[in-house]
């Protein structure tokens, strides 16, 4: 049984030795390696695989077939790196070592679900789920150890009147459920009685200008435009204003022709493909909005996609804006695509990773300070009271053995008293009246001392309180402070982000995106062609409540949901006022009567064509 990375290997080795139709690789001919697509798979009467390849030639035409040898063919670089084999293992697995494939992935492929042979002496399978042999045993048997020291009641209630054990189980032979861990594949997740009540999951809106196939390029033109403002020197927009962009028929839109502008000087800067096509043209550097249209064309010319270049007529005759939303989008992508491969582009991700870097080297610096600290606090207490404890012991051995201080003298005192003995006996008794004496007046001194000392332990208590609490309040804004870091270094992260990645997903594989700068919760389908949002807090509360923490998808969702839940709460409030304005402005222009109607660009609807990029490069 294999872990995941040497399965991910395993995968790897059997990808690059076994070729299937379609593989773009290269092989060796004439004591050269050219490129090269698998076409058709032969195989000979000996047993060794031949393949028969198309060499490919610029922009991937083929120049001619050819039949070669499948040691003849290598990867330059692997099909799948083991990063994505890993994710794409454990999407497909419901358990691990001895790993096992969803039941509808299994059925969709035609692969069998019967255990191996190998396997079967070790696991079985019950109600879909493979369970160990061993494991089973092991629990049977402390059961039974459990039973007979008296510690299960419940064995006993299942005997019958003969004193019997429940024979039912024996004659079928099946072994009794193990308790589920939690989580586990969504899909597999059944209700129980300890299940919390899950709300009604809201139905999301779906109410958008632009076909809903176009949803995902839509999203990830303005999400990159907007990431990239600075850089691109684009003053950001909204994402309804470039959707109604988008939609709208006006060929100028300046919104529209700032961002292919925007795009289009970045490959100019890059001296790259589309710098060279230019000059072999003879255009200027600057685009203008009398010139966009050319300077797109000679880009749709250069990637040579057929679906994008049959728009090339309508957008020389100064028609853009007849171009339904696939075709404007698809441009758009196209453009992204391109200007994400630029050195300037690149240049400023590889910024951001170090800044990020260099935070997160800050962050773990403070924490390790921070330990260190207490450490050395607790150190310090545990020193102080050790010596305190060592005091106190020393004071009690020399109290208590007062002739060990006098150890010199008493050879002398005891010569003494042998000489003159009649003294020593004189001053004893002189020494006993005295001690009488002194105990009647310390007696008469004793409510004095007494009350001293009260005071004493009194200033001192208050002492105490008062240390505890200038510590306590020193903690506390200790605390502060550190939460308030914290919450600054979140913040510059989030400034540098690089990427926007999905928040999870649910029991059905739907993916849940938040923009920072939108939001809104977009849900998009497993297939991606089904697209909706959630725009109001009580759809996101909904929708947390509806999650199973049982299920390992929606469990990570709802991680994810409560982490960013008070940022996406105020940008939605934020959004509904905002909304409501909009909706009073527009109800405060229809009431208007004809003569003092206002213009069409007043309407906030409209608010798309006031666009002005303040970013502009002159």
């Amino acid at each position: 049984m294999l872990s995941l990375r040497d399965l991910a290997d395993l995968v790897t080795k059997k990808l690059q030795k076994d070729l299937f139709v379609g593989a773009e690789l290269y092989g060796k001919k004439d004591d050269g390696l050219y490129p090269c697509r698998v076409l058709k798979i032969v195989e000979n009467g000996v047993g060794k695989m031949q393949y028969e390849v198309a060499l490919l030639g610029e922009n991937k035409k083929i120049t001619e077939n050819a039949i070669l040898h499948g040691e003849d063919l290598v990867w330059k670089k692997t099909p799948f790196n083991r990063k994505i084999l890993k994710s794409f293992i454990r999407e497909s697995t419901c358990r691990s070592i001895p790993w096992v494939l969803h039941e509808k992935l299994a059925q969709k492929h035609g692969i069998s679900t019967d255990l191996p042979e190998e396997l079967r002496s070790k696991f079985f399978l019950q109600g879909g789920q493979l369970v160990n042999r061993t494991k089973k045993r092991k629990n049977e048997n402390r059961n039974n150890v459990g039973e007979a020291n008296g510690e299960s009641g419940k064995s006993k209630r299942n005997k019958g009147e003969t004193g019997k054990p429940d024979a039912s189980k024996e004659e079928n032979n099946q072994p009794e459920d193990e308790p589920v861990k939690y989580p586990i594949d969504d899909l597999l997740v059944k209700p129980g009685p300890d299940d919390p009540l899950f709300t009604d999951r809201p139905s999301p809106s779906r109410d958008f200008n632009v076909p809903m196939d176009c949803i995902g390029d839509l999203l990830m033109v303005w999400d990159f435009c907007s990431s990239f403002s600075r850089v691109l020197n684009l003053w950001p927009f909204s994402l309804e204003d470039f959707e109604n962009a988008i939609c709208h028929k006006d060929s100028n839109l300046v919104i529209i022709v700032e961002t292919h502008s925007a795009l289009l000087r970045i490959l100019i800067k890059d001296d790259g493909e589309y710098s060279l096509a230019l000059q072999n043209k003879k255009r200027k550097s600057k685009i203008s909005l009398i010139t966009w249209t050319e300077y797109v064309c000679d880009f749709l010319e250069m990637i040579n996609v057929t679906e994008l270049c049959s728009c090339m007529t309508t957008i020389k005759r100064g028609h853009y804006g007849l171009l339904d939303a696939n075709a404007k989008l698809g441009i758009l992508r196209e453009l992204v695509c391109h200007a994400l491969e630029t050195d300037l582009i690149r240049g400023k991700l590889d910024d951001l990773i170090e800044q990020r870097r260099a935070l997160g080297a800050t962050v773990r610096g403070e924490a390790l300070e921070y330990a260190r600290k207490k450490r050395e606090e607790k150190e310090q207490l545990k020193g102080e009271s050790n010596g305190l404890v060592v005091k106190e012991n020393s004071m009690e051995s020399t109290g208590s053995n007062p002739h060990m201080a006098e150890n010199g003298e008493e050879n002398g005192d005891m010569v003494e008293e042998v000489i003159s003995s009649r003294q020593s006996n004189a001053f004893v008794n002189r020494k006993q009246l005295n001690g009488q004496s002194k105990k009647g007046e310390k007696q008469k001194l004793d409510p004095k001392v007494e009350a001293e000392n009260i005071t004493n332990s009194n200033e001192k208590e208050a002492q105490k309180q008062l240390t505890g609490e200038k510590k306590e309040d020193q903690e506390k804004k200790s605390k502060e402070k550190r939460e308030q870091r914290k919450e600054y270094f979140k913040r510059e992260m989030e400034k540098r982000s690089i990427r926007t990645n999905p928040l999870g997903k649910d029991r059905d594989c739907n993916r849940y995106w938040w923009f920072r700068r939108d939001g809104r919760i977009f849900v998009e389908s497993s297939d991606s062609k089904q697209w909706g949002y959630y725009c109001a807090k009580e759809e996101v509360d909904a929708l947390m409540s509806s999650l199973n923490p049982k299920g390992e998808r929606e469990r990570a969702l709802q991680q994810q949901l409560e982490k960013f839940y008070p940022r996406i709460s105020l940008e939605l409030q934020k959004r509904s006022k905002d909304l409501a304005q909009k909706i009073a402005l527009e109800e405060a222009v229809l009431r208007r009567s004809t003569r003092v109607r206002a213009p069409p660009r007043e309407n906030p609807a409209n608010a798309f064509l006031k666009y002005v990029n303040k970013w502009k490069e002159d």
